[in-house]
């Protein structure tokens, strides 16, 4: 059966004020394209929230750069909560999410003119991307990744996002989930670091690569994608979600845009990390529509994958792109995924 990871679709933020958020990664990192809003009940995660299925918000934004987007999730009916103590470097889950971009040192001194907090200086490295990273308004950790890939020429600085920086617990076991279940099977980085030049914070990092021998659907529109993996050496992680449900504040999955559903859950079965989430068919999201299922890494953090059916082209005339019949092996054309453009907002919401 034909199985291909197309790429990173999306990274969930759970949020306070979804038009918020929306409205400064639109605005200050090129987020533009909206392309779809839903509000919904969230009634197949209930394994994640208490039993509970919870109303939500869920925002879709894509930058046309090139990479995934931004699925911004809000609450309905319960106040998110935050993590009870300060989230680690090397915690376990989804520490940062990793945006590329082609020109570091103008990002930066823009960035340092906006004030946010925690802006590091650009870390120059030849043995994998350049990189700095600070937080959004929100408190969520983004790093931004020296990374030339572009999709569609735009007047911004960065592109979409293309990877995550993820606590583990143990390295081994995680670089062989990600290789064997999700295909990022190039290591372009394996060394022990230290954090501050402290020498008894020492950690270790893996960089995995996807080979992508083969793309389809919005493969070019997502490109390539990086996962950085962080084992601490000196101190014990903690979960970053510990106490706490899907959907509350700060990364709350990692999305993969895929083809071959029913071959993948084999897969998962067989490596023992069987879907904990499976909606088994076309499930409808208001304006896109497709199988969606969840699974976990070895410390539980949760990856998404996406069979994409069905997303809105111009939902006003009714035009909406089918996915399900086409050659999963063969991108769309480029001028049909510049159409997406047609979401773009160009002033707060």
């Amino acid at each position: 059966m034909v199985e291909i990871i197309n790429g990173i679709q999306q990274i969930g933020i759970g949020v306070q004020d979804v038009k918020k958020v929306f409205n400064w990664y639109r605005k200050h990192l090129g987020f533009d394209i909206l392309l779809f809003e839903d509000e919904a009940v969230a009634s197949l995660m209930t394994k994640y929230t208490n039993g509970k299925a919870e109303r939500r918000d869920a925002y879709l934004s894509l930058n046309m750069v090139g990479g995934g987007g931004l699925e911004i999730w809000q609450f309905k009916d319960r106040i998110p909560s935050a993590s009870k103590i300060p989230i680690k470097f090397g915690d376990l889950g989804i520490y940062a999410m990793k945006i590329r971009c082609k020109n570091l040192y103008d990002m930066h001194a823009y960035l340092k003119q906006l004030m946010v907090d925690n802006l590091s200086e650009v870390i120059i490295s030849d043995k994998y991307n350049s990189s700095f990273y600070f937080d959004d308004p929100f408190g969520n950790k983004v790093q931004m990744v020296e990374d030339s890939y572009v999709f569609s020429a735009q007047p911004t600085y960065n592109g979409g996002v293309m990877g995550a920086v993820i606590g583990v617990s143990n390295m081994e076991s995680s670089v062989d989930f990600y290789k064997n279940m999700l295909d990022y099977t190039v290591v372009l980085y394996d060394g022990i670091e230290t954090l501050n030049q402290n020498s008894r914070n020492r950690f270790r990092k893996v960089i995995l690569k996807q080979e992508r021998k083969h793309v389809g659907g919005f493969g070019d529109l997502l490109g390539p994608t990086h996962l950085e993996l962080i084992q601490v050496m000196e101190s014990v992680p903690v979960k970053i979600f510990k106490d706490r449900l899907w959907g509350d504040l700060g990364y709350i999955h990692l999305c993969f845009d895929i083809y071959g559903m029913a071959s993948i859950r084999e897969k998962a079965r067989r490596m023992k990390h069987s879907f904990t989430v499976d909606s088994s068919n076309s499930f409808d999201m208001g304006d896109a529509a497709g199988h969606f299922s969840y699974i976990e890494d070895p410390d539980g953090t949760l990856i998404e994958l996406v069979e994409t059916h069905k997303v809105p082209i111009l939902k006003s005339l009714g035009l909406f792109l089918n996915l399900k019949n086409r050659n999963p092996r063969k991108t769309l054309p480029k001028w049909l995924v510049k159409s997406l453009s047609l979401h773009k907002v160009k002033k707060d919401l």
